[in-house]
């Protein structure tokens, strides 16, 4: 299907089989020339790539060759019995393969920015450049980790025995603040394709993650978008992911952990700089 943004960009939204992985959506819009640098968008916990970066594409692809994936089990990405942060970094470089893409800027938000992470571990030599957006190394302390995701398998359990329930309450969620009509309707029809189940698996994914051991050795251009009134993942975690990175710019945007939205002027002219920033800078390491 072909269409619009808000913008003069054309997109093309449809579902592709991945070999031996199976079956997601995509969105993607080709950029100004066939060879514009490509950035593959990867979304945060609960939402699907069109609901992240909806305000965001249309400006990124005046420069860029965009990708927007949704992840395992988050709108109409890969349908899964065990969701693991790993497996999405994969699918995503899958996604590139299928699409031909040799090499690409990861750009994570939330959920997204461990994602990105893994791609760059599991497959440096197709990442170019991370551009982390509201995200940190680890999101819990260890002491408080082990404990906050002990209840998760029997909330799996209940999400499969009671979806709907669950996908009520996620969307529900997400659209706090919204007035009933067109907007928040949109929001449904996009989630209405998600797992729940998928969902809880991956908040413990997101709570038992850490990349702090390891962040240190992330040896390709990157930029931390940080979203300074954020109460969910908090600026100090942020500017921690930032300093514990060689040479990582940081990128301020005076929002909070949904600023891609809610402050989305300000947060797409910063993400804008950030992937300008790291795209320079991989070209002029080649």
């Amino acid at each position: 299907m072909r269409g619009a943004d808000p913008g003069t960009v054309s997109w093309e939204d449809r579902d592709i089989e991945l070999q031996g992985r199976g079956r997601t959506s995509l969105r993607e819009v080709r950029g100004p020339h066939p060879d514009a640098p490509t950035l593959v968008l990867l979304h945060g916990l609960a939402a699907t790539g069109r609901l992240n970066w909806y305000t965001s594409i249309s400006t990124l692809a005046e420069y860029f060759h965009v990708i927007v994936v949704d992840h395992r089990g988050h709108g109409r990405g890969i349908r899964t019995h065990h969701f693991r942060l790993a497996d999405c970094a994969d699918d995503a470089v899958a996604i590139a393969d299928h699409l031909g893409v040799e090499s690409m800027i990861a750009v994570g938000y939330s959920m997204g920015g461990p994602i990105a992470k893994l791609c760059w571990s599991r497959h440096p030599d197709r990442v170019r450049g991370l551009v982390l957006c509201a995200t940190a190394n680890h999101f819990m302390r260890p002491e408080v980790r082990g404990l906050a995701t002990a209840v998760f398998p029997g909330i799996v359990v209940s999400a499969r025995l009671a979806p709907q329930f669950f996908l009520n309450r996620i969307v529900e969620s997400m659209t706090i603040g919204l007035p009933d009509g067109e907007r928040r309707e949109r929001v449904r029809a996009e989630m209405a394709s998600t797992d729940p189940a998928a969902v809880m698996q991956a908040a413990r994914a997101v709570i038992r993650f850490s990349s702090h051991d390891w962040a240190t050795s992330i040896d390709v251009p990157t930029a931390v978008v940080v979203t300074t009134k954020d109460q969910l993942v908090s600026p100090e975690r942020q500017y921690q992911l930032a300093e514990s990175i060689p040479n990582a710019k940081i990128f301020r945007v005076p929002g909070d952990h949904l600023a891609c939205v809610r402050s989305s002027g300000r947060f797409v002219s910063m993400l804008l700089k950030a992937c300008e920033y790291v795209d320079a800078q991989a070209a002029a390491n080649r």
